[in-house]
C-alpha cells in the first residue's frame, strides 16, 4: 500500500512538472546579448594618421560585425557613433555591411557629440537612431576641395615639371588652376554623390526625396532639431538605446573594445612625427599641412 502511494505521488509530481515547466518557460523573459560597438573618428579606408587620432574603416566595422554574428546570443547591436564623416567609398561599404547584418539582428545607433555627414550616412539604415539633445548631426552633403598652391610655389622659387598621359591626369594636383571644363567634371561627380546621399536618407528614414533635399543643405542640426525633422527617432543617451530600443527584456550587454595599439603602430607614429619635423622650417610645415588637408576626393565630411 505504501509503495503504491509513493508511485501515485511520483506520477502526480511528474504531471505537475509537465504542466508548470512549459508555462514557466513561456512566461519567463528571454535573455539575449546586446553588442555595443564604438565607432569613433574620421571614416576612411586607411588607418589612424596619428597616435591620438581614431578612424573608422570598413575593415574595422567588418571585424566587429563578424564577431557579433558569430555569437548566436547577440540579438541586437548598438553602434555608438562619434564621427564628422569621411570618404565616400568606405561610408558606402560600411552602410552595405550594416544593411546585411540588419537582416538577422536589430541595429540601433546611439549618437554621441557628433554624427555628421558620413557619420549620419552610416546611421541611416538602423532600425532606430538615438541622439542627445545637443548632438551635432545632419550636415547632409558632399565636399571636394583642391588647394591651388601654384602662387606659393612661385614665391618659394619651386618649379614642378609635370609629364602626363591623359589631359585631366593632373587636375587634382593643385599645382595649377583648374580649367572650366575640369571644374564641370568635378561638379558632375559631386552632384552624383549628393543625389545618392539623398536617396540613402530618404529610404532609411522613410522621407520623400523632396523632404530630404530641403534638409540636405550641409546644415548641422542639433539632436532636438533632428528629431523634429525626422532624422532621428528618440532623444537620449547610450543607455536609452540599450534599455529601450534594442528590444531585449533582460539584456546582457557586451561592450566591444577598440583594437589595442600595437608596438608597430606606436613605432610608425614616432617615425611619422620625426619625418615631419626633421629639418623642416616653419614654412615647410605650413606647406605640408596645406597638402595634407587638400580634399582631392569627394567626402561626406563636416568641415568646421
Amino acid at each position: 500500500m505504501k509503495k503504491k502511494a509513493i508511485i501515485i505521488a511520483v506520477c502526480a509530481l511528474a504531471l505537475l512538472a509537465a504542466i508548470l515547466i512549459p508555462t514557466l518557460l513561456i512566461s519567463r523573459p528571454v535573455a539575449g546579448k546586446i553588442a555595443v560597438i564604438p565607432l569613433t573618428g574620421i571614416i576612411t579606408t586607411g588607418g589612424a594618421s596619428s597616435f591620438s587620432d581614431s578612424t573608422i574603416t570598413p575593415y574595422l566595422v567588418s571585424n566587429y560585425l563578424t564577431k557579433a554574428e558569430s555569437d548566436t546570443a547577440v540579438k541586437a547591436i548598438v553602434f555608438r557613433i562619434e564621427s564628422p564623416g569621411g570618404e565616400v567609398v568606405p561610408c558606402q561599404e560600411i552602410l552595405w555591411d550594416i544593411e546585411r547584418v540588419k537582416e538577422t539582428k536589430t541595429i540601433v545607433v546611439s549618437m554621441g557629440g557628433m554624427a555628421t555627414s558620413g557619420g549620419y550616412y552610416i546611421s541611416t539604415k538602423a532600425d532606430k537612431i538615438v541622439a542627445l539633445p545637443t548632438t551635432m548631426t545632419g550636415s547632409i552633403g558632399v565636399i571636394s576641395q583642391v588647394t591651388n598652391i601654384e602662387g606659393l610655389l612661385d614665391k618659394l622659387g619651386i618649379q614642378i615639371e609635370t609629364f602626363k598621359g591623359g589631359k585631366y591626369k593632373d587636375m587634382y594636383r593643385g599645382l595649377r588652376e583648374m580649367t572650366p571644363e575640369e571644374e564641370e567634371i568635378v561638379q558632375r561627380m559631386i552632384d552624383e554623390y549628393y543625389e545618392s546621399f539623398i536617396d540613402v536618407v530618404a529610404e532609411g528614414r522613410g522621407l520623400s526625396r523632396e523632404e530630404v533635399r530641403n534638409l540636405a543643405t550641409g546644415q548641422i542640426y542639433t539632436g532636438t532639431e533632428a528629431k523634429e525633422l525626422g532624422l532621428v527617432d528618440e532623444l537620449g543617451d547610450l543607455n536609452t538605446a540599450i534599455d529601450e530600443l534594442a528590444g531585449i527584456e533582460v539584456p546582457i550587454v557586451d561592450y566591444y573594445q577598440p583594437p589595442a595599439l600595437t608596438l608597430w603602430s606606436l613605432l610608425g607614429f614616432v617615425s611619422a612625427i620625426q619625418a615631419r619635423i626633421s629639418g623642416l622650417s616653419a614654412q615647410d610645415i605650413v606647406l605640408l599641412e596645406i597638402l595634407n588637408h587638400n580634399y582631392r576626393q569627394p567626402l561626406f565630411l563636416y568641415q568646421s
